[in-house]
């Protein structure tokens, strides 16, 4: 099976596709989104909230210029420019994973200069797929693994060890990425 025929593959297992909100999921209240509203295929949506990055008090991103993929299920991922990413704290790693939807990411871990490093707290695409050109070179976090903020707001992790949405207090779920969510 070639490339093309594995990305096809992937992309016609997924049952939800926003067009239909489940039963189990939670009713929006106004001024929340619900993740089973999101698109699949996922979508870039621009975002101007103040968005901060951190380990302890070292500021590893700081930028009011986020995009965010929104896809079906999951809480949103939030990227950030790389001219508002610190990326002296930044060390490429040996790990990659593929997006049937962006392509090929590349990890980074975070390198300060007296702390232990953290491998794998972010990640960022250097050749994304033709729909996701917007987010080359963007870099995208772990909540779960370093600390982010938005608007001042601590950043919940999405379940699980693989995806990287950031639940912020307007996403309500449930969320892919606990067990038994896999086909979500």
């Amino acid at each position: 099976m070639d490339h093309s025929e594995r990305v096809k593959l992937a992309r016609s297992c997924w049952k939800n596709t926003g067009q239909n909100r489940p039963a189990f999921a939670i009713e929006p209240k106004e001024g929340e989104e619900s993740v089973w509203d999101y698109p699949r295929p996922p979508v870039i949506v621009e975002d101007n909230r103040e968005v901060i990055v951190r380990s302890g008090q070292v500021i590893i991103a700081h930028t009011t210029r986020s995009l965010r993929i929104c896809e079906t299920a999951s809480p949103p991922t939030f990227y950030l420019p790389p001219s508002d990413v610190d990326q002296k704290y930044l060390s490429r790693t040996a790990s990659r994973t593929f997006c049937e939807w962006k392509g090929q990411a590349t990890y980074w871990s975070l390198a300060i200069p007296e702390q232990l490093e953290k491998a794998n707290i972010g990640w960022s695409y250097e050749r994304p797929s033709v729909e996701f050109e917007p987010i080359q070179g963007f870099f995208s976090f772990y909540p779960g693994r370093i600390d982010c903020f938005v608007d001042g707001h601590a950043v919940l992790p999405q379940a699980g060890n693989f995806y990287g949405g950031w639940i912020t207090p307007e996403i309500v779920g449930p969320f892919k990425g606990e067990p038994g969510t896999f086909g979500w």
